[in-house]
């Protein structure tokens, strides 16, 4: 199954209205790898004592094909804007898609 799922991801991540042209920068300084990303930018509420915090969030998935190992500290530059990766990358369950948490520089 991971075959059809390889040639589904490559079908939606070629799709201009599912995902965007982005440049990847391992370390923040690395040569500028062309990528393509999906954006995501869910709300996010974390309890917080008795309280509830509510936050933006951005994240973004790119191909393991594309980006081998991110890490935090990379960047991700998106139509003139840099983000930073915190915390840990995490994969999908068929080991094709990368989600990277996202902050701005």
């Amino acid at each position: 199954m991971t075959g059809a799922f390889a040639i589904a991801m490559s079908v939606i991540f070629a799709d201009p209205n599912m995902a965007v042209d982005a440049v990847y920068r391992a370390g923040g300084v690395g040569p500028d790898v062309p990528v393509r990303a999906i954006r995501k930018a869910p709300d996010e509420v974390t309890a917080f004592g008795a309280a509830r915090v509510w936050s933006e969030t951005m994240r973004v998935d790119v191909r393991v094909a594309e980006v081998a190992s991110p890490a935090a500290g990379d960047h991700v530059m998106i139509e003139g804007t840099t983000y930073i990766v915190q915390g840990e990358p995490v994969r999908d369950r068929e080991r094709l898609v990368w989600t990277l948490d996202l902050r701005p520089q």
